[in-house]
C-alpha cells in the first residue's frame, strides 16, 4: 500500500503544479460588456432599460456596490483583468489606436503619453493559467489588446469567435459583420445574439469538461443601432414619461447627457440581455448552472459624454473616459454557487484586477502573486467574511474623447483624490457623503489632501507610471474659440440629434442599420 501510494504522489509531481493543485472542477463563464454603465441595469436602478437575465446573475450571487473597472476606457481595464495588474506596470493605458506623443494634433495643454499597443507576450493571462490547469478556454466577442499576433490565441484561449484588433463592430451590429473571426450569419443577424448562440454552444460541445467561457461583447459600443422593433418599444417607454427641457449640461470640457431616454440604446442593452439569456438557459439546460462560476462586469462607465452620448449615470458624475465615479463604476456579480449566497451585496470597494485571483482561488488552483501583482482573491468577500482594508488606483495620461482629463486617482477609504496633469491641482472628495463629487475638499481637508497625495506619488513611482508632456503647439486663442463653439454649434446640435431619437417619425435609414435583409 505505501509503494502505491509513494508511486501515487511521484506521478503528480512528475505531472506538474497543475496536477498537485487539485483543481475544484468548477466552470467558469465571464461576461464583459463594453461601455455599459453602472446604471445602465434595471438591478441598479434604471427604470427606463430592462437586463432581467444580467439582473439573474446579480440576484443569484453577489453584487458589489463599490465595484471598479481598472480604467476608465476599454483597452486598459481588459487588460488589467487579463492580466491581475494596474494598467501601468502592463503599459496599456489607452484605448489601443489612440494616438500619443507628438502624433497627437488636437490642441491640448498636454500631449499624452505614451502607452503599449498589445498585451505583453511575457503576462501569463488568466486564459493561460486555467488552460496550464487543464481548462478548455473560448473567447467570443471584442477583444482590443493587439493586433495579429496578439489576439486572443495567442494569450491563452483555445478558441477566438471574433475577436481581433478593432475595439468596435466593424460592420455594426448586423450581419455582415466585416470581422475577419467570425463567419458572417443570415443577412441582419444580431451581433450579440450570434456571440452568446456561439458561447452556448461552445458550452454544450465542452459539458463534460472543466471550461472558460469568456464572452465579450462589443454592445454597447457605438455605433449605436437597434431593430425597428426594440427602438419602437423604448421610443413608447421614452414617450410615455416625456423628458421636458435640455438632455445636456456642459460638465467642464463637453456636455453630458442628464436623462436614460435613448431609444436606439435602450434597444441595444435588450439585445445584449437576451443573449446573456440564451447562455444562461444552455447552462441550466444542461444542469451546469451549479457547478459554473458566472462574472459579469463591464470595462469603464456609460458613455455620458463623446462618442454617441447614449446614456446618463447620475448619480455619479461623468461616464466613460472622465475621472470622476461615472467613468470606473461598474455592474460588478459574482455567481459563485456553494460560496455566495443569493440575493448578497457587498459594500468592499474591488476593481477589475481582482478577478484574476478570485478565478484561480474558486477553481483551486494556487495563486500567482507575482503575476496578479495588484489583485486580491474576492473568495473572502464571497463568504461574507473580510480582506484586509487597501487603496485602489487609476492612471489615465491622456485626454478622453469623452472630455476626461489627464489625471491619477486614488481611493482611500470614503476619501478620493484626483491629480490632474495639465495643472497640477488636486481635487478631493468623500463619496460616501457626496457620490456625485460636487464638493471638492481640497483647501477644506489639506491633511488628508497631503496624506493621499504622497501615497499617490509613491505609487506613481513605483509602478513607473508614464506621464504627459507640455504640448508646444497648443494655442489658448483657439482654445477659447473651440469652447464657444461648443456652447453655440455642438450643443444644440445634439439636442437636436438626441430629440430626434425620440421622435415616431425616426429613421436612421431604408434597413435600419441592415438589421433588416435587403
Amino acid at each position: 500500500m505505501r509503494t502505491s501510494i509513494l508511486f501515487v504522489i511521484i506521478c503528480l509531481a512528475l505531472a506538474g503544479p497543475s496536477a498537485l493543485s487539485a483543481p475544484s472542477g468548477k466552470n467558469f463563464l465571464f461576461i464583459l460588456a463594453d461601455d455599459l454603465g453602472t446604471r445602465d441595469l434595471s438591478v441598479e436602478g434604471s427604470t427606463y432599460y430592462e437586463s432581467p437575465n444580467i439582473d439573474r446573475i446579480a440576484n443569484s450571487g453577489m453584487r458589489f456596490t463599490n465595484g471598479y473597472a481598472a480604467c476608465r476606457v476599454c483597452s486598459p481595464s481588459r487588460a488589467s483583468i487579463m492580466t491581475g495588474k494596474y494598467t501601468p506596470r502592463h503599459g496599456i493605458t489607452d484605448w489601443i489606436g489612440a494616438k500619443e506623443g507628438f502624433d497627437w494634433k488636437r490642441n491640448t495643454k498636454l500631449l499624452p503619453a505614451t502607452y503599449n499597443w498589445q498585451l505583453p507576450a511575457e503576462e501569463t493571462t488568466l486564459a493561460e493559467a486555467l488552460r496550464q490547469a487543464g481548462y478548455k478556454t473560448f473567447f467570443a466577442g471584442k477583444w482590443h489588446l493587439g493586433d495579429e499576433g496578439s489576439w486572443p490565441e495567442d494569450h491563452g484561449f483555445d478558441i477566438n469567435v471574433g475577436g481581433w484588433e478593432r475595439g468596435g463592430p466593424a460592420g455594426g451590429y448586423f450581419s455582415p459583420y466585416k470581422n475577419p473571426n467570425l463567419k458572417d450569419g443570415p443577412a441582419g443577424e444580431s451581433l450579440p445574439i450570434r456571440l452568446g448562440r456561439e458561447t452556448a454552444r461552445f458550452i454544450e460541445l465542452n459539458k463534460d469538461r472543466k471550461f472558460l467561457a469568456y464572452l465579450s461583447f462589443y454592445s454597447v459600443h457605438g455605433p449605436i443601432q437597434t431593430s425597428a422593433k426594440n427602438w419602437r418599444k423604448y421610443q413608447q417607454k421614452a414617450t410615455a414619461d416625456p423628458h421636458t427641457g435640455s438632455r445636456f449640461i456642459i460638465d467642464r470640457t463637453l456636455p453630458v447627457r442628464q436623462v436614460q431616454d435613448c431609444p436606439i440604446y435602450g434597444g441595444m442593452i435588450e439585445s445584449m440581455d437576451d443573449a446573456v439569456g440564451i447562455v444562461l438557459d444552455k447552462l441550466e439546460e444542461l444542469g451546469l448552472d451549479d457547478n459554473t462560476v458566472v462574472v459579469f462586469t463591464s470595462d469603464n462607465g456609460g458613455v455620458s459624454s463623446g462618442d454617441a452620448f447614449s446614456t446618463c449615470n447620475l448619480p455619479f458624475r461623468g461616464g466613460k473616459g472622465r475621472q470622476w465615479e461615472g467613468g470606473i463604476r461598474e455592474p460588478y456579480y459574482i455567481k459563485a454557487p456553494g460560496i455566495a449566497k443569493a440575493n448578497a451585496t457587498c459594500k468592499t470597494p474591488v476593481i477589475g484586477t481582482d478577478f484574476y485571483p478570485t478565478i484561480l482561488e474558486l477553481a483551486g488552483l494556487e495563486l500567482m502573486p507575482d503575476q496578479h501583482v495588484d489583485g486580491v482573491s474576492l473568495v473572502p468577500l464571497l463568504k461574507g467574511k473580510t480582506i484586509a482594508p487597501r487603496d485602489l488606483f487609476w492612471h489615465y495620461p491622456h485626454y478622453g474623447n469623452q472630455g476626461g482629463e489627464p489625471s491619477t486617482v486614488i481611493r482611500s477609504d470614503n476619501f478620493k483624490l484626483i491629480h490632474y496633469w495639465e495643472d497640477g491641482r488636486d481635487e478631493l472628495y468623500d463619496i460616501s457623503r457626496d457620490i456625485s463629487e460636487r464638493r471638492d475638499m481640497a483647501n477644506s481637508k489639506p491633511e488628508i489632501r497631503t496624506s493621499l497625495r504622497k501615497k499617490l506619488d509613491r505609487w506613481i513611482q513605483e509602478t513607473n507610471a508614464r506621464l504627459p508632456i507640455l504640448n508646444p503647439a497648443y494655442d489658448d486663442k483657439l482654445a477659447a474659440q473651440q469652447e464657444k463653439d461648443m456652447q453655440a454649434i455642438r450643443l444644440p446640435k445634439l439636442e437636436k440629434q438626441h430629440a430626434d431619437f425620440v421622435s415616431p417619425d425616426f429613421k436612421p435609414n431604408a434597413t435600419w442599420w441592415d438589421s433588416k435583409p435587403d
